[in-house]
């Protein structure tokens, strides 16, 4: 199969480290760096190199991205796993400014995936239900 988006280099980010960082999930405390890789933004949010490297283009990639074989699957256990710490808010789980990171990724896929319930539950636990506007903005065109 021919990858279009070169979403193997995600596959390739999240190797080494995916096992850690279901653990940094689970204990409800980001300690290490992977944000860029295992929860997307849209192209020109980032301005580093790795959010660059990591941007996802658009709604097409971005569905492709969640139907993946590999990346929906994590992407979708991942925000599962945040969703445990009830008691937490984001900037406690992430801190900043990867909390803000984390919300654009919900905001751009709830968009490609209306379908799906845990995209806008992740918003509403974190964030009030509001989206990013910035990637709203962007996705506008």
């Amino acid at each position: 199969m021919h990858d279009t988006y070169n979403l193997s280099r995600f596959v390739e980010a999240q190797r080494p480290v995916f096992s850690s960082v279901m653990d940094e999930l689970r204990a409800g405390r980001k300690t290490s760096h992977w944000m860029w890789f295992i929860f997307p933004q849209l192209e020109g949010l980032g301005r580093s190199g790795m959010a660059a490297r990591f941007a996802i283009s658009g709604l097409a990639e971005a569905r492709a991205y969640l139907q993946h074989a590999v990346l929906g699957p994590r992407l979708e256990a991942c925000v599962t796993t945040v969703l445990q710490h009830h008691d937490m808010s984001a900037r406690q789980i992430f801190g900043s400014p990867d909390d803000l990171k984390f919300r654009s990724c919900l905001t751009l896929f709830m968009t490609a995936q209306p379908e799906s319930a845990l995209y806008p539950q992740a918003l509403d636990q974190f964030y009030s239900g509001e989206p990013d506007s910035r990637t709203l903005l962007l996705l506008e065109g």
